[in-house]
């Protein structure tokens, strides 16, 4: 009999064994980060509110990303208690151990992009107490 092999697409994405690679595999692509960052420091929480963001998130792009990360156990997914056709988006354990990834972001950007942004106010609150940052968003999320 012929046995055929078949790889999924999640293992010729994470064949080279690198760490880097997978950690942009798993929550690397900017809608994914994106979406991560809406919820971690803007605190939203359903589909049209990410679909609000200023980025301008396509709606497949959304429900793409939104799966993905599900899948990879950064975000889960809930009812929404207040609308029954709705559901509600937060980050796991794995999603909020992505905080210090985010908030070096936020800060290396901070420094060297001269553009005003919105988060001016993150940056200087994790120039100011970066672990203190860090544990409020932790705290926010449990």
């Amino acid at each position: 009999t012929y046995w055929k092999i078949e790889m999924r697409n999640d293992d010729k994405k994470r064949q080279s064994g690198c760490p880097v690679a997978f950690g942009l595999d798993t929550f690397g692509d900017r809608w994914s980060f994106v979406i991560i960052r809406e919820i971690m420091l803007r605190g939203k929480k359903t589909y049209n509110e990410f679909l609000e963001m200023e980025e301008g998130i396509a709606t497949n792009i959304l429900a793409d990303r939104l799966k993905h990360l599900q899948v990879e156990g950064i975000i889960a997914k809930a009812p929404n208690p207040d609308n029954r056709r709705s559901y509600i988006y937060s980050l796991t354990g794995k999603g909020l151990d992505l905080a210090p990834i985010v908030l070096e972001i936020v800060f290396w950007s901070g420094k060297y992009d001269d553009r005003p942004f919105a988060v001016r106010t993150v940056f200087n609150k994790i120039k100011k107490d970066r672990s203190g940052f860090e544990a409020q968003i932790r705290d926010s999320h449990i």
